[in-house]
């Protein structure tokens, strides 16, 4: 079974991991919950999830594609740079990769923004400009392999997006 990556820090949106986590699930993938090291994180609220490898340990190689989810935990994510590597990694493999909400920020670390159509968060918008993304005014923005959206409230448009790019 083909791996999705989901990556994992503290301060996580619980929406934006369950919900993709199931998602993928039911696409006949394999989620990979991919923290800084292994172990519990907790979102924003008590929840917790577990991650069961350190990004560390994965490379491109190893996942159909990588999921970022919102929250605080971006802004936490960007500060692993075994993890925005991996990012980098996937971005550079074409494969698809999706961020929401804040995770713009992980991108902006990633280096992955400069001259693409994009969205977040409406209060990440001026970093991502001045990253040099074209920031879309839209809840969900394609473009190739890339795909992001605004807010959890867009998580079925954005995962459906997202795995539209295995077809």
């Amino acid at each position: 079974m083909r791996a999705i990556g989901i990556l994992l820090e503290d301060y996580f949106d619980e929406r934006e991991v369950v919900y993709p986590y199931y998602r993928v699930q039911e696409a006949g993938f394999q989620p990979l919950m991919i923290g800084p090291k292994p172990g519990l994180y907790h979102g924003k609220t008590p929840f917790t999830f577990e991650a069961t490898v350190a990004a560390s340990a994965v490379k491109a190689g190893d996942l159909a594609g990588l999921i970022v989810p919102g929250g605080f935990a971006p802004d936490r994510i960007r500060r692993s740079e075994a993890m925005v590597q991996l990012i980098r990694e996937i971005d550079r493999a074409q494969k698809p990769l999706g961020a929401i909400c804040h995770a713009g920020w992980a991108l902006i670390s990633a280096g992955v923004v400069r001259g693409r159509r994009l969205t977040g968060f409406s209060s990440i918008r001026i970093d991502l400009e001045n990253a040099g993304a074209l920031y879309q005014e839209e809840r969900v923005v394609t473009e190739g392999h890339l795909v992001t959206a605004q807010h959890a409230d867009d998580l079925p448009a954005f995962m459906q997006a997202f795995l539209s790019r295995f077809n």
